[in-house]
């Protein structure tokens, strides 16, 4: 399988954000200037090594200046493996790509990614949500927006003008 194109690059700095998974990596960058989360791409994962060699190309392509990793809390807020799993994986990213990682709540986004892509069909469930048994490219289109939408409550955190601590 290969990677889906990811876009060409923004202008000025950017923040990437990862909606980190054991089978894909969802990708969303925003422009610090802009302050507006987009989807990027689907990295299929491979390795441990090949996943943070494409990252950091795609970080350096892209100007990313800062990543941000979504957390995956439980409902109630407490850690579970998921959450350990993505902390080491940030870990792992400040380590070797050098640049400033940090984790946000993660609660809900492929909720609310399945819910804008119904919306975006006019109120009709789309064929690219996935349902039980649904389609491979289906989840994989909820990754990429998952991770626009951990990025655009990152964003959210910050006074407009300023990047994000």
């Amino acid at each position: 399988m290969q990677d889906h194109a990811c876009a060409a690059p923004p202008t000025g700095g950017t923040i990437l954000a990862i909606d980190y998974g054991r089978k894909r990596i969802g990708l969303a960058l925003a422009s610090f200037e802009t302050r507006l989360a987009n989807p990027l791409c689907i990295l299929p994962r491979r390795n441990r090594r090949e996943d943070l060699r494409r990252l950091r190309d795609l970080a350096r392509k892209h100007g990313v200046k800062t990543i941000v990793v979504g957390l995956p809390l439980r409902i109630d807020g407490e850690r579970g493996d998921m959450a350990a799993e993505a902390e080491r994986f940030a870990a792992r990213l400040r380590k070797h790509i050098a640049l400033p990682v940090e984790l946000q709540d993660e609660r809900l986004t492929s909720w609310t990614a399945e819910q804008l892509l119904v919306q975006n069909n006019t109120g009709r469930r789309s064929s690219k949500v996935p349902e039980k048994g649904g389609s491979k490219r289906a989840s994989e289109s909820v990754d990429a927006i998952a991770a626009a939408v951990i990025l655009q409550d990152y964003l959210g955190r910050a006074p407009s003008g300023k990047e994000p601590e």
